[in-house]
């Protein structure tokens, strides 16, 4: 497998095992070949999640500088000195646009038409207070901006004596996805990993595990004394592969990956420059025209002491390098600068950003952001999509919906950016009457649900008409009353 073609190009070439399974189905021996053949897969995104994790950086692996030296008793300043920064930009860039993208949880809403709208939105808001669905949405984000996809699985448990169906991110480092077109879709899907297996004597034994999904059943391999076992099936009742992906863009690339390289730079000039600076304070000491013994030479030696000899008058000074400090400056600025520029990122920290900046002004400063959530978050909408295909199917056998009413589930997302909440007022007044209220309150930030705000209008409104009726009708009955208020005042 050629290391240079993207996650994408790799992974759809696992596309041609397809017509094999459709017709043989899968055996211990196409199964293996498939893992082995996704290994440098697992193998980059694991690079990837350690770096985000800052558990194995470059910088942090660089060597000490071989240079000469004058004994075996003495090192160079520059072999004493060799500072390691971890500057996370990768980390930042995929916190920024995950903030940005899911900082708000994503608003899962049921069309008022559907036949079974009340219980299949009591069913939705039990599964997403139970599977703390925008915590796991944001972890889907995470994994997904890191490793250029996310993934996913549903399943059943039982819960209280009932079977409900639930919903868990896997890594995606494990997962293998036959499709023919997204891998939100897949035609088959497989889950391979370690775990550790307890004894009957209560000693830790480690197996392999992989898992097969198809449309009908999860078969279950362990590892044995040759490969790969089947040691059970179970049928899952979703119709389709219970485990999917969550596609971050169309190359299935990380968000850092293309800033990797300008990471690394900028964290060896950084390193470099901090320990120039330490280099400064442990500076070489010059005597000039100073004799001294060679015992104390060769202790000062190992303290930084040069001794010369000439002409001129003694003299004792440091001796420092030049360095300069505005090529520095200037190199770390244009690479950072580098770095937000092509990796589509925003400095929120930025001057720019400070102040009461006008909703058109910050939406041209994070253009780039948005353009690239705007990828993300159609891939996400589909891959939700087919979750909610999954659960429709298992909760149609506990007689809660249709199979098809997936199709009448809308998926709200909001951007995670501070409010102006005056120029928002401002827009309201001039929309009012020009469009229609559900237009007009989806533009305010501070409304997550718009159908909600609208039925507590409603509700308002109602109660301040019912006071008023209670108030004409005391008037109408006693009309002195006024008079007698105003008279005891």
């Amino acid at each position: 497998m050629d290391d240079k073609q993207t996650i994408r190009q790799r992974m759809d070439a696992f596309k041609a095992y397809i017509p094999f399974l459709d017709e043989h189905g899968i055996n211990e021996t196409i199964l293996i070949q498939i893992i082995n053949e996704h290994e440098p897969i697992k193998r980059e995104i694991e690079v990837l999640q350690k770096r985000y994790d800052t558990t194995d950086v470059p910088i942090m692996e660089r060597p000490v500088l071989e240079l000469p030296i004058a004994s075996e008793n003495m090192k160079r300043i520059d072999q004493l000195i060799n500072n390691k920064l971890n500057n996370a930009f990768d980390a930042d860039v995929i916190d920024t646009k995950v903030g940005y993208f899911l900082g708000n949880p994503i608003n899962y809403v049921v069309e008022k038409d559907s036949p079974n709208f009340e219980m299949l939105t009591t069913t939705i808001d039990e599964m997403r207070t139970r599977e703390s669905m925008p915590l796991k949405d944001t972890s889907t984000g995470i994994q997904a901006s890191i490793a250029g996809y996310g993934a996913r699985l549903v399943y059943w448990s039982e819960n209280n004596g009932k079977q409900v169906l639930r919903v868990s991110n896997v890594n995606p480092a494990e997962c293998i996805f036959l499709y023919h077109e997204n891998m939100h879709e897949p035609s088959y899907a497989i889950q391979h990993y370690s775990t550790t297996r307890i004894k009957f004597d209560g000693t830790k034994m480690k197996v392999q595990v992989a898992e097969f999904h198809d449309n009908e059943n999860t078969w279950f391999f362990e590892s044995g004394t040759s490969g790969y076992e089947l040691v059970d099936v179970k049928p899952h009742y979703l119709l389709n592969p219970p485990l999917f992906g969550v596609e971050n863009n169309d190359a299935l690339q990380g968000e850092a990956s293309k800033i990797l390289a300008l990471i690394d730079a900028y964290d060896r000039t950084m390193s470099d420059a901090n320990s120039e600076v330490e280099a400064t304070r442990l500076a070489i000491l010059v005597l000039r025209n100073i004799g001294m013994d060679e015992d104390d030479i060769q202790k000062l030696n190992k303290a930084g002491v040069f001794e010369m000899w000439g002409n001129d008058s003694a003299d004792i000074k440091y001796l420092t390098k030049d360095v300069n400090d505005t090529m520095i400056e200037h190199l770390l600025d244009r690479l950072d600068k580098n770095i937000t520029r092509f990796s589509k990122s925003v400095n929120f920290n930025d001057e720019a950003f400070g102040g009461n900046i006008s909703g058109i002004a910050m939406r041209f400063k994070i253009f780039a952001l948005e353009f690239k959530t705007i990828l993300s978050e159609q891939r996400f909408r589909s891959a939700l999509t087919y979750q909610f295909k999954l659960l429709c199917a298992g909760w149609s056998l506990l007689n809660i919906c249709n199979p098809d009413d997936y199709l009448k589930i809308w998926f709200g997302f909001k951007r995670n950016l501070p409010s102006n909440i005056k120029e928002e007022a401002e827009i309201q007044s001039i929309l009012q009457g020009r469009v229609s209220e559900r237009t007009r309150l989806s533009l305010l930030s501070f409304i997550d649900d718009v159908d909600a705000e609208i039925e507590a209008m409603k509700q308002e409104k109602a109660e301040f008409q019912g006071e008023l009726e209670v108030l004409k009708r005391k008037r109408i009955e006693d009309p002195d009353d006024d008079d007698k208020t105003a008279g005891d005042e």
